[in-house]
């Protein structure tokens, strides 16, 4: 029998940041839309605790858990943000948020269950349950148009349901889409899972990046404990994506199970990265603060650039920092599939976007995603190099 891990596909958008350090290397100027972190530095406060934490060799192993100033912390802000009534001995700290995915998907799912996922979707999830001999369904969400984005197809995740069942996910706000998805639909899809007692695995890593939209945490949901995983972590409000810093929180026995996991894979997160995590938490927030609202005035930049790419059609994201255009009437004038179109972009004008189709399965085609953490001036530049180059490519068929 062939390795499960064999069938395994990587992150795309580590290797188009391959691609793009290559022809920087020789010498082309780049402009990267594809990587998914802020190109904010870690703030000073936390890497002050960091050194702190460095002066006093605090460099050793810690609880698998998390240690409990930091678990007292996430606790803290989980409860004062979203009331959510969760104990320190409710949370688990991980080595990032993509750790907490694995070992959801891990201690729910094994060989023939089924896990329900929205696409296009973020790739670990489909990969994390291939991992462990299950089978990803996809279902797709609803394109609305320009005006309106995407939405949850909620009929037609009950209808995917199965008796092999056992996971919905729910990543919100959304990547690669950008969308925030509104209470109705968040609380609908906890009623199903209600029903047919599943489990729901919650990311939301972006929470801080909200624009607009009625963002509701499913942790204000009553009765959140019976059925949900809940992830997140430091890696995008704090600009910490390096410090490889997550949590999940979930009702006590859970946590339990989900430690025995965690103890054999990575036996606990970085001490000194979980010291950072404290002094995160803990504030000043204000840097936070900040950040969002510069990339807010970063998503309003690319919104308006791009809509002045002819044929591309551009949602308006409500949160993240991802963009999701519709360029399918694009590609049929020019005779590219999403791929291509990428490619072409990054060789013909050193600029780096992702294609749809890397946000499993097919939901994806005709899209492209741009992660907008870069300056208001390189996305203007960028995408400005986007649109000669589809205007060149426009023209060029029109002589044909």
């Amino acid at each position: 029998m062939r390795p499960v891990i064999q069938g395994l596909r990587g992150e795309a958008g580590f290797a188009y940041i391959a691609k793009a350090r290559e022809l920087a290397s020789r010498g082309v100027k780049v402009i990267s839309f594809g990587v998914g972190q802020p190109d904010i530095p870690t703030f000073d406060h936390i890497i002050e605790e960091a050194k702190r934490a460095l002066d006093e060799r605090f460099t050793g192993y810690t609880e698998t858990v998390g240690i409990p100033e930091l678990r007292e912390a996430i606790a803290d802000y989980l409860n004062s943000r979203y009331q959510a009534e969760v104990g320190p001995d409710e949370v688990l700290v991980t080595t990032g948020a993509k750790t907490a995915i694995f070992l959801a998907i891990a201690a729910y799912l094994g060989p023939g269950d089924e896990v329900v996922v929205p696409e296009p979707s973020y790739p670990a999830y489909p990969e994390a349950a291939r991992a462990m001999g299950a089978r990803p369904v996809f279902v797709p969400l609803r394109w609305k148009g320009q005006e309106r984005g995407f939405e949850l197809d909620v009929e037609a995740i009950e209808e995917a349901v199965t008796s092999r069942t056992k996971m919905i996910v729910l990543t919100n706000p959304h990547n690669p889409t950008g969308e925030v998805f509104p209470p109705e639909q968040v609380e609908a899809v906890l009623e199903i899972a209600r029903r047919h007692n599943l489990v729901v695995l919650a990311d939301e890593i972006y929470d801080n990046f909200v624009y607009e939209g009625g963002f509701r945490s499913i942790l204000t949901y009553s009765g959140w404990k019976d059925n949900v995983l809940y992830v997140n972590g430091h890696s995008k409000t704090f600009s910490m994506t390096g410090w490889r810093l997550g949590y999940l929180a979930a009702a006590r026995p859970v946590i339990e199970r989900l430690k025995r996991l965690a103890v054999n894979v990575y036996s606990c997160a970085p001490s000194i990265s979980q010291r950072a995590g404290v002094a995160a938490l803990r504030g000043p927030w204000e840097p936070v603060r900040r950040m969002v609202e510069e990339f807010r005035r970063r998503r309003d930049a690319v919104v308006e650039e791009l809509r002045r790419v002819p044929g591309f059609e551009v949602p308006v994201p409500r949160g993240a920092f991802y963009i999701f255009p519709r360029v399918a009437k694009v590609l049929e004038e020019i005779g590219m599939s999403t791929e291509e179109f990428v490619d072409h972009l990054l060789y013909s004008r050193g600029v780096v976007t992702l294609p749809g189709t890397v946000f499993p399965e097919k939901a994806g085609e005709g899209f492209i995603r741009l992660s907008y953490a870069v300056s208001v001036e390189k996305i203007r530049e960028g995408v400005g190099r986007i649109r000669e180059e589809v205007e060149k490519l426009l023209a060029e068929r029109g002589r044909r």
